[in-house]
């Protein structure tokens, strides 16, 4: 999907897209190598978007571990599909994580790499997709997300920072990305 395209997404519905543009290469290298997907078995991805960290995710884990990913908006799951076209993604909600988790013989994840635009979402779906993934992931495993610089002095990015610090045992953030549009920084938050 072109740039254009994508913004028109976001014109279309700012609060489930969130962003004017897709992430960046450097985001996508960022999460993923705090994702340690390497010694992955189960990764989950929430709202690939574009497929810029699916095409990263599929890339770093081994070939023997299962991947998918859950996306809302059926125009992305049509270009994450055409950006990665071995990979597994479901035109579903986040929420429904234990869903597919359970379709796969398995009760828990590595870890989740999220896309999502916090935000964008209500109190009530920011709940209920982190109580999904504290319920996907092992212990020690890590809920990776992203969030745009600007959010670190906004009263929403203070509740979010907020909301990972008393669902998460150990909440970190990385160094900032500043070629991303606009710059963002990673959280690991491990269970």
């Amino acid at each position: 999907m072109n740039l254009i395209n994508f913004f028109k997404q976001f014109i279309a519905a700012p609060t489930k897209i969130g962003a004017i543009a897709p992430s960046s290469e450097g985001l996508a290298d960022l999460i993923t190598e705090v994702a340690d997907l390497p010694k992955a078995s189960t990764v989950i991805e929430f709202g690939p978007g574009t497929g810029v960290f699916t095409e990263k995710i599929v890339r770093k884990m081994p070939s023997e571990a299962l991947f998918f990913a859950l996306e809302y908006n059926e125009d992305f799951v049509k270009a994450s599909k055409n950006r990665c076209c071995d990979a597994l993604i479901y035109h579903d909600t986040a929420a429904n994580a234990m869903k597919y988790l359970n379709q796969h013989g398995l009760d828990e994840c590595d870890s989740i790499i999220c896309g999502l635009p916090w935000a964008s979402f209500s109190v009530e779906l920011q709940d209920e997709i982190l109580s999904a993934s504290i319920t996907a992931l092992k212990p020690g495993g890590k809920f990776l997300t992203f969030a745009y610089l600007s959010g670190l002095i906004l009263p929403g990015g203070m509740k979010f920072r907020k909301k990972l610090s008393l669902r998460f045992s150990k909440v970190t953030t990385t160094k900032t990305v500043w070629l991303n549009i606009p710059p963002a920084f990673v959280y690991c938050a491990e269970k």
